[in-house]
């Protein structure tokens, strides 16, 4: 799915820290026109991109092209990650030598993701540009709330000086750019089976309409079959994925013009009861929904009873 992330024209890019532990969302399978670099900090962050798993350690640099299907299928616990996006019009300005071309590419349907290990030292590096470029940028509590910046989500994302911000942006990509050309590849590939693709794309369109049952029917596989796939093959099981885009559709529905308290965003999302949806938020996010929405909601209206 196509998305938008809604960058004002005052803005190359954007760039934040994701972490695990501040309300950061799983977000649906998508694509988008800019192209992406993550930079691992800590823990893990494991993609699902054209039929394959990629799990990223601490230090790897890795790239997402415009137009690449890509989905985060799961994250430890105490994952961190820096996310940057780079709009077309800026890699145009930047890249004329035969050196950066490759940056002005498109993935193919084939492609996988194109990463590198940086040395203790690169890392250091890149992290402290990484560090600076945010100076101005909102709250880290808002930005990782709003990650997904989903068709349904009315954030637009805001810097308090975008000339510092596009220019910081610029050096960054070209000097990611170079250390990639100078490393090595960082992951292999798991290639999924067809009933794990399937399921991966059912869920995504909706994780709730259908029972285990349903989805193993649906992706011609039986239960316990495709439970044991799915969980070895994306690392997690079915149901703390299926639970993990509740969480997400929860988000959606709490924001929603028409407004629901938690409760009725809870049962809007799928969960079958509140108790379920507190301990899934609670085990997520490390503390209850209710202080978690509270904490640093900048420019986001009070929580609702």
């Amino acid at each position: 799915m196509l998305q938008s992330l809604k960058l004002g024209r005052a803005y190359d890019g954007l760039l934040f820290l994701a972490d695990a532990t501040r309300c950061l969302q799983r977000i649906d399978s998508h694509c988008h026109a800019e192209l992406e670099l993550n930079l691992i900090v800590r823990g893990t962050a494991t993609y699902a991109v054209n039929g394959r798993r990629f799990t990223f350690t601490p230090r790897t640099l890795l790239w997402l092209f415009p137009q690449q299907e890509h989905q985060l299928v799961d994250r430890s616990d105490n994952a961190q990650f820096y996310v940057a996006v780079f709009k077309p019009s800026l890699i145009l300005r930047s890249c004329r030598t035969a050196v950066y071309a490759g940056l002005k590419q498109e993935a193919s349907e084939d492609a996988g993701v194109m990463s590198t290990l940086l040395s203790p030292e690169l890392f250091d590096l890149v992290q402290k540009i990484m560090v600076t470029v945010m100076h101005g940028a909102l709250e880290a509590e808002l930005l990782n709330r709003e990650a997904g910046f989903g068709p349904q989500s009315g954030f637009v994302f805001e810097h308090h000086d975008p000339d510092a911000l596009n220019a910081g942006l610029r050096f960054l990509l070209l000097l990611c750019w170079r250390i990639q050309l100078e490393g090595t590849s960082a992951a292999g590939a798991t290639v999924l089976h067809p009933a794990v693709r399937r399921a991966l794309r059912l869920l995504s369109e909706d994780a709730t309409e259908r029972s285990l049952g349903q989805l193993a029917k649906a992706c011609g596989t039986s239960k316990s079959s495709l439970s044991r796939t799915f969980h070895r093959q994306i690392g997690v099981p079915l149901n703390r994925y299926r639970n993990s885009l509740r969480l997400a559709r929860f988000f959606d529905e709490y924001r929603q013009p028409v407004q629901k308290n938690l409760a009725e965003a809870a049962y809007a999302a799928g969960f079958g009861s509140y108790a379920q949806f507190y301990k899934v938020f609670t085990q997520a996010y490390g503390r209850g929904p209710r202080d978690a929405m509270n904490s640093n909601l900048v420019g986001q209206a009070a929580l609702r009873p």
